[in-house]
Protein backbone atom coordinates (compact mmCIF):
# COMPACT_ATOMS: atom_id res chain seq x y z
CA UNK A 1 0.00 0.00 0.00
CA UNK A 2 1.24 3.54 -0.69
CA UNK A 3 0.09 6.18 1.77
CA UNK A 4 0.91 9.79 1.89
CA UNK A 5 0.13 11.46 5.37
CA UNK A 6 -0.61 15.40 5.02
CA UNK A 7 -0.08 18.14 8.30
CA UNK A 8 0.39 21.67 8.28
CA UNK A 9 3.47 21.30 10.86
CA UNK A 10 6.05 18.94 10.04
CA UNK A 11 6.60 18.48 13.96
CA UNK A 12 3.42 16.83 14.44
CA UNK A 13 4.42 13.99 12.38
CA UNK A 14 6.69 12.88 16.02
CA UNK A 15 2.92 11.38 17.61
CA UNK A 16 2.83 8.90 14.63
CA UNK A 17 6.32 7.55 14.45
CA UNK A 18 5.81 3.70 15.78
CA UNK A 19 2.73 3.22 13.69
CA UNK A 20 5.28 4.72 10.65
CA UNK A 21 7.84 2.14 11.47
CA UNK A 22 5.28 -0.72 11.49
CA UNK A 23 3.66 0.38 7.97
CA UNK A 24 7.58 0.49 6.52
CA UNK A 25 8.70 -2.16 7.96
CA UNK A 26 5.90 -4.27 6.59
CA UNK A 27 6.60 -3.04 3.30
CA UNK A 28 4.29 -0.12 2.83
CA UNK A 29 5.47 3.16 1.13
CA UNK A 30 4.83 6.06 3.39
CA UNK A 31 5.42 9.98 1.96
CA UNK A 32 4.37 13.11 4.11
CA UNK A 33 3.18 16.96 3.00
CA UNK A 34 4.29 19.31 4.98
CA UNK A 35 5.07 22.82 5.57
CA UNK A 36 8.42 22.59 6.64
CA UNK A 37 9.49 26.29 6.63
CA UNK A 38 7.08 26.35 9.91
CA UNK A 39 8.54 22.86 11.19
CA UNK A 40 10.81 20.19 9.77
CA UNK A 41 9.50 16.77 9.42
CA UNK A 42 11.74 14.50 11.86
CA UNK A 43 14.86 13.24 10.49
CA UNK A 44 14.28 9.84 11.24
CA UNK A 45 11.46 9.68 8.70
CA UNK A 46 14.04 10.54 5.97
CA UNK A 47 16.11 7.32 7.49
CA UNK A 48 12.80 5.37 6.79
CA UNK A 49 13.12 6.36 3.51
CA UNK A 50 9.87 8.36 3.17
CA UNK A 51 9.68 11.16 0.60
CA UNK A 52 8.95 14.76 1.75
CA UNK A 53 6.83 17.03 -0.33
CA UNK A 54 7.35 21.11 1.17
CA UNK A 55 3.48 22.31 1.13
CA UNK A 56 2.83 25.91 1.47
CA UNK A 57 -0.45 25.69 3.88
CA UNK A 58 -0.23 27.19 6.99
CA UNK A 59 -2.22 27.84 10.44
CA UNK A 60 -4.43 30.40 9.34
CA UNK A 61 -7.31 29.65 6.87
CA UNK A 62 -6.66 33.21 5.09
CA UNK A 63 -3.20 33.07 4.19
CA UNK A 64 -2.28 32.77 0.41
CA UNK A 65 -0.67 29.64 0.47
CA UNK A 66 -3.71 27.70 1.53
CA UNK A 67 -5.06 28.05 -2.46
CA UNK A 68 -1.37 27.19 -3.14
CA UNK A 69 -1.13 24.13 -1.19
CA UNK A 70 -4.46 23.06 -3.01
CA UNK A 71 -2.63 22.91 -5.97
CA UNK A 72 0.72 21.61 -4.79
CA UNK A 73 -1.08 18.79 -3.05
CA UNK A 74 -2.99 17.88 -6.39
CA UNK A 75 0.13 17.24 -8.12
CA UNK A 76 1.70 15.08 -5.35
CA UNK A 77 -1.38 12.76 -5.40
CA UNK A 78 -1.77 12.89 -9.04
CA UNK A 79 2.30 11.87 -9.37
CA UNK A 80 2.08 9.63 -6.34
CA UNK A 81 -0.94 7.09 -7.34
CA UNK A 82 -1.69 6.94 -3.69
CA UNK A 83 -3.86 4.37 -2.00
CA UNK A 84 -4.53 6.12 1.35
CA UNK A 85 -4.29 9.94 1.86
CA UNK A 86 -4.58 10.52 5.83
CA UNK A 87 -4.41 14.25 6.60
CA UNK A 88 -4.00 16.16 9.86
CA UNK A 89 -4.44 19.33 11.10
CA UNK A 90 -7.62 21.61 10.24
CA UNK A 91 -6.41 23.70 7.43
CA UNK A 92 -4.15 21.20 5.70
CA UNK A 93 -7.05 18.43 6.45
CA UNK A 94 -8.90 21.20 3.68
CA UNK A 95 -6.96 21.43 1.09
CA UNK A 96 -6.27 17.72 1.09
CA UNK A 97 -9.75 17.13 0.59
CA UNK A 98 -10.55 19.60 -1.54
CA UNK A 99 -7.65 18.59 -3.70
CA UNK A 100 -8.21 14.61 -3.60
CA UNK A 101 -11.65 14.68 -4.99
CA UNK A 102 -10.70 13.85 -8.57
CA UNK A 103 -8.06 10.94 -6.68
CA UNK A 104 -11.06 10.12 -4.15
CA UNK A 105 -13.44 9.46 -7.01
CA UNK A 106 -10.60 7.31 -8.81
CA UNK A 107 -10.60 5.22 -5.73
CA UNK A 108 -7.90 6.53 -3.32
CA UNK A 109 -9.53 6.53 0.06
CA UNK A 110 -9.24 9.72 2.39
CA UNK A 111 -8.61 9.54 6.03
CA UNK A 112 -8.82 12.65 8.21
CA UNK A 113 -7.96 12.43 12.05
CA UNK A 114 -9.70 15.39 13.91
CA UNK A 115 -7.26 16.33 16.56
CA UNK A 116 -10.41 17.93 18.23
CA UNK A 117 -12.51 20.22 15.98
CA UNK A 118 -11.84 23.65 16.98
CA UNK A 119 -15.83 24.04 17.14
CA UNK A 120 -17.34 22.74 20.31
CA UNK A 121 -19.86 22.94 23.44
CA UNK A 122 -18.84 26.62 24.63
CA UNK A 123 -16.38 27.45 22.35
CA UNK A 124 -15.78 30.79 20.14
CA UNK A 125 -18.99 31.61 17.92
CA UNK A 126 -16.32 33.11 15.47
CA UNK A 127 -14.90 29.29 15.58
CA UNK A 128 -18.21 27.68 14.91
CA UNK A 129 -18.82 30.61 11.80
CA UNK A 130 -15.62 29.78 9.90
CA UNK A 131 -14.41 25.98 10.98
CA UNK A 132 -18.11 24.31 11.64
CA UNK A 133 -19.02 24.66 7.64
CA UNK A 134 -15.65 23.65 6.23
CA UNK A 135 -15.75 20.62 8.26
CA UNK A 136 -19.23 19.47 6.92
CA UNK A 137 -18.48 20.58 3.19
CA UNK A 138 -15.04 18.39 3.45
CA UNK A 139 -16.74 15.70 5.12
CA UNK A 140 -18.34 14.51 1.88
CA UNK A 141 -14.84 14.24 0.48
CA UNK A 142 -14.18 11.66 3.64
CA UNK A 143 -14.18 8.35 3.27
CA UNK A 144 -13.30 8.10 7.25
CA UNK A 145 -13.45 11.09 9.68
CA UNK A 146 -11.14 9.97 12.79
CA UNK A 147 -12.36 11.73 16.00
CA UNK A 148 -10.21 11.48 19.26
CA UNK A 149 -12.99 12.02 22.02
CA UNK A 150 -16.41 11.28 22.57
CA UNK A 151 -17.99 14.72 22.25
CA UNK A 152 -16.21 15.51 18.56
CA UNK A 153 -17.04 12.07 17.90
CA UNK A 154 -21.15 12.43 18.98
CA UNK A 155 -21.05 15.91 16.78
CA UNK A 156 -19.27 14.05 13.94
CA UNK A 157 -22.31 11.03 13.67
CA UNK A 158 -24.73 13.91 13.72
CA UNK A 159 -24.28 16.47 11.39
CA UNK A 160 -21.01 15.18 9.08
CA UNK A 161 -21.98 13.12 6.28
CA UNK A 162 -18.42 11.32 6.06
CA UNK A 163 -18.41 7.49 4.65
CA UNK A 164 -17.13 6.46 7.89
CA UNK A 165 -17.05 7.93 11.43
CA UNK A 166 -14.27 5.96 13.99
CA UNK A 167 -13.67 6.91 17.34
CA UNK A 168 -9.98 6.17 18.37
CA UNK A 169 -8.35 7.78 21.48
CA UNK A 170 -5.68 9.26 20.72
CA UNK A 171 -2.38 8.36 18.71
CA UNK A 172 -1.70 6.02 21.99
CA UNK A 173 1.05 5.98 24.48
CA UNK A 174 3.50 3.43 25.37
CA UNK A 175 2.22 2.69 28.93
CA UNK A 176 4.75 0.77 30.01
CA UNK A 177 7.27 3.62 29.43
CA UNK A 178 5.55 5.25 32.47
CA UNK A 179 4.33 2.70 34.65
CA UNK A 180 7.84 0.91 34.72
CA UNK A 181 10.19 3.91 35.36
CA UNK A 182 12.65 3.47 37.65
CA UNK A 183 14.12 6.76 39.17
CA UNK A 184 15.88 8.19 42.07
CA UNK A 185 13.24 10.40 43.58
CA UNK A 186 14.96 12.37 45.65
CA UNK A 187 17.78 12.90 43.47
CA UNK A 188 15.63 14.11 40.60
CA UNK A 189 13.69 16.67 43.19
CA UNK A 190 17.37 18.04 44.05
CA UNK A 191 17.93 18.38 39.97
CA UNK A 192 15.21 20.53 39.44
CA UNK A 193 15.10 22.33 42.66
CA UNK A 194 12.25 20.96 44.18
CA UNK A 195 12.29 20.11 48.05
CA UNK A 196 12.40 16.31 48.85
CA UNK A 197 9.76 16.78 51.49
CA UNK A 198 7.63 19.00 49.29
CA UNK A 199 4.09 18.57 47.68
CA UNK A 200 5.47 18.58 43.92
CA UNK A 201 2.47 19.51 41.05
CA UNK A 202 3.11 18.53 37.62
CA UNK A 203 1.83 20.12 34.08
CA UNK A 204 3.07 18.98 30.83
CA UNK A 205 3.21 21.15 28.23
CA UNK A 206 3.54 23.95 25.88
CA UNK A 207 3.70 27.57 27.95
CA UNK A 208 0.50 29.00 26.02
CA UNK A 209 -2.74 30.50 26.73
CA UNK A 210 -4.49 27.56 26.15
CA UNK A 211 -2.28 25.51 28.67
CA UNK A 212 -3.99 27.72 31.40
CA UNK A 213 -0.77 27.35 33.59
CA UNK A 214 -1.35 30.73 35.12
CA UNK A 215 -4.41 29.45 37.52
CA UNK A 216 -2.13 26.97 39.00
CA UNK A 217 0.42 29.39 39.96
CA UNK A 218 -2.50 31.63 41.35
CA UNK A 219 -4.06 29.21 43.30
CA UNK A 220 -0.34 28.13 44.55
CA UNK A 221 -0.22 31.65 45.94
CA UNK A 222 -3.88 31.48 47.23
CA UNK A 223 -3.39 28.13 49.39
CA UNK A 224 -0.42 29.89 50.97
CA UNK A 225 1.45 26.85 51.62
CA UNK A 226 4.94 27.42 51.16
CA UNK A 227 6.16 23.85 51.14
CA UNK A 228 3.67 22.98 47.55
CA UNK A 229 5.79 22.68 44.84
CA UNK A 230 5.12 23.77 40.78
CA UNK A 231 6.94 22.48 37.93
CA UNK A 232 5.99 23.19 34.38
CA UNK A 233 7.84 20.89 31.57
CA UNK A 234 7.55 22.63 28.10
CA UNK A 235 8.08 25.71 26.37
CA UNK A 236 6.49 28.50 24.81
CA UNK A 237 5.77 32.37 24.48
CA UNK A 238 4.48 32.88 28.10
CA UNK A 239 7.86 31.66 29.50
CA UNK A 240 8.90 34.88 30.81
CA UNK A 241 5.45 35.94 31.67
CA UNK A 242 4.73 33.58 34.16
CA UNK A 243 7.88 34.10 35.86
CA UNK A 244 7.23 37.37 36.41
CA UNK A 245 3.73 36.63 37.79
CA UNK A 246 5.36 33.76 40.13
CA UNK A 247 7.02 36.78 41.39
CA UNK A 248 4.15 39.34 41.67
CA UNK A 249 2.28 36.40 43.76
CA UNK A 250 5.15 35.65 46.09
CA UNK A 251 5.32 32.11 45.19
CA UNK A 252 8.60 32.11 42.81
CA UNK A 253 10.83 29.99 44.93
CA UNK A 254 7.96 27.44 44.41
CA UNK A 255 7.42 27.18 40.21
CA UNK A 256 9.85 25.73 38.16
CA UNK A 257 9.68 26.18 34.62
CA UNK A 258 11.54 22.56 33.40
CA UNK A 259 12.04 23.67 29.78
CA UNK A 260 11.75 21.16 27.45
CA UNK A 261 12.75 17.55 29.02
CA UNK A 262 13.84 14.29 27.81
CA UNK A 263 12.62 12.62 30.88
CA UNK A 264 9.30 12.73 31.47
CA UNK A 265 8.24 9.78 32.86
CA UNK A 266 10.77 10.39 35.48
CA UNK A 267 9.41 13.38 36.23
CA UNK A 268 6.16 11.89 36.92
CA UNK A 269 7.27 9.51 39.52
CA UNK A 270 8.83 12.38 41.27
CA UNK A 271 5.76 13.72 41.64
CA UNK A 272 2.62 13.47 43.90
CA UNK A 273 -0.04 14.67 41.24
CA UNK A 274 -0.72 16.21 37.34
CA UNK A 275 -2.74 19.35 36.95
CA UNK A 276 -3.91 19.89 32.97
CA UNK A 277 -6.64 22.86 33.28
CA UNK A 278 -6.42 23.60 29.79
CA UNK A 279 -9.02 26.14 28.10
CA UNK A 280 -9.33 23.00 25.32
CA UNK A 281 -7.78 19.54 24.52
CA UNK A 282 -8.51 17.45 21.37
CA UNK A 283 -7.82 14.65 24.22
CA UNK A 284 -4.81 15.30 26.23
CA UNK A 285 -1.69 12.55 26.31
CA UNK A 286 0.40 14.27 28.90
CA UNK A 287 -2.52 13.29 30.89
CA UNK A 288 -2.98 9.97 30.32
CA UNK A 289 1.19 9.87 30.77
CA UNK A 290 0.51 10.82 33.89
CA UNK A 291 -2.23 8.47 34.90
CA UNK A 292 0.11 5.90 33.62
CA UNK A 293 2.80 6.43 36.05
CA UNK A 294 0.07 6.41 38.89
CA UNK A 295 -0.83 9.91 39.77
CA UNK A 296 -4.56 11.60 40.32
CA UNK A 297 -5.10 14.47 38.24
CA UNK A 298 -6.77 17.94 38.71
CA UNK A 299 -8.18 18.75 35.39
CA UNK A 300 -10.25 21.43 34.03
CA UNK A 301 -13.51 20.28 32.42
CA UNK A 302 -12.19 20.19 28.43
CA UNK A 303 -13.79 17.79 26.31
CA UNK A 304 -10.13 15.84 25.97
CA UNK A 305 -10.69 15.18 30.06
CA UNK A 306 -13.94 14.06 29.40
CA UNK A 307 -12.60 10.91 27.63
CA UNK A 308 -10.71 9.75 31.31
CA UNK A 309 -11.65 11.53 34.04
CA UNK A 310 -14.05 10.97 36.20
CA UNK A 311 -14.91 13.65 39.33
CA UNK A 312 -14.00 12.44 42.46
CA UNK A 313 -12.90 9.08 41.00
CA UNK A 314 -9.76 9.64 39.48
CA UNK A 315 -9.50 13.34 39.45
CA UNK A 316 -10.69 16.44 40.74
CA UNK A 317 -12.84 18.49 37.37
CA UNK A 318 -12.50 22.32 37.67
CA UNK A 319 -14.63 24.96 35.98
CA UNK A 320 -12.76 25.77 32.52
CA UNK A 321 -10.72 29.11 32.67
CA UNK A 322 -9.67 31.65 35.80
CA UNK A 323 -11.48 29.64 38.19
CA UNK A 324 -8.58 30.28 41.12
CA UNK A 325 -10.62 29.51 44.47
CA UNK A 326 -11.89 26.38 42.70
CA UNK A 327 -8.49 25.25 41.90
CA UNK A 328 -7.33 26.38 45.03
CA UNK A 329 -9.81 23.96 46.34
CA UNK A 330 -8.89 21.17 44.77
CA UNK A 331 -5.04 21.37 45.83
CA UNK A 332 -6.15 21.66 49.28
CA UNK A 333 -8.29 18.42 48.49
CA UNK A 334 -5.39 16.61 47.06
CA UNK A 335 -2.93 17.71 49.62
CA UNK A 336 -4.94 16.89 52.66
CA UNK A 337 -5.92 13.02 51.86
CA UNK A 338 -3.23 10.86 51.08
CA UNK A 339 -5.53 7.85 50.83
CA UNK A 340 -7.82 9.53 48.10
CA UNK A 341 -4.69 10.33 46.09
CA UNK A 342 -3.37 6.58 46.07
CA UNK A 343 -7.15 5.72 45.48
CA UNK A 344 -7.37 7.30 42.23
CA UNK A 345 -3.31 7.05 41.20
CA UNK A 346 -4.12 3.17 41.36
CA UNK A 347 -7.71 3.80 39.45
CA UNK A 348 -5.19 5.73 36.75
CA UNK A 349 -2.42 3.09 36.44
CA UNK A 350 -5.56 0.78 35.36
CA UNK A 351 -7.26 2.88 33.19
CA UNK A 352 -4.34 4.13 31.10
CA UNK A 353 -4.31 1.10 29.72
CA UNK A 354 -6.95 1.44 27.34
CA UNK A 355 -4.62 4.10 25.41
CA UNK A 356 -1.85 1.88 24.87
CA UNK A 357 -0.26 2.70 21.88
CA UNK A 358 -0.24 -1.61 20.49
CA UNK A 359 -4.07 -1.19 20.79
CA UNK A 360 -4.33 2.14 18.80
CA UNK A 361 -2.30 0.89 15.99
CA UNK A 362 -4.24 -2.34 15.59
CA UNK A 363 -7.19 -0.14 15.00
CA UNK A 364 -5.63 1.87 12.78
CA UNK A 365 -4.72 -1.07 10.91
CA UNK A 366 -8.68 -2.04 10.44
CA UNK A 367 -9.43 1.34 9.48
CA UNK A 368 -6.26 1.11 6.84
CA UNK A 369 -7.97 -2.18 5.90
CA UNK A 370 -4.34 -3.65 6.67
CA UNK A 371 -4.45 -7.26 7.69
CA UNK A 372 -1.61 -9.50 8.23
Amino acid sequence: MKILYVTTIGGTMLFFKQFIKELVGAGHTVDIAANTSISNVPNEYIELGCNVFPISCTRSPFSKGTLVAIKQLKQIVSKGNYDLVHCHTPIAAMCTRLACRKAHKNGTRVIYTAHGFHFYKGGPIQNWLLYYPVEKVCAHFTDVLITINKEDHALAQKKMKAKQIEYVPGVGINVSKFADAVVDRDAKRDEIGVPRDAFFILSVGELNHNKNHEVIIRALAEIKNKNVHYGIAGKGSLHDYLISLSKELGVSEQVHLLGFRPDIPELYKSADLCAFPSVREGLGLAAIEGMAAGLPLIVSDNRGAKSYATDNVNAIICPIGNHVSEYADALNRMIADDSMRKSMGEYNFDFAKKFEVKQINEQMREIYKIHD
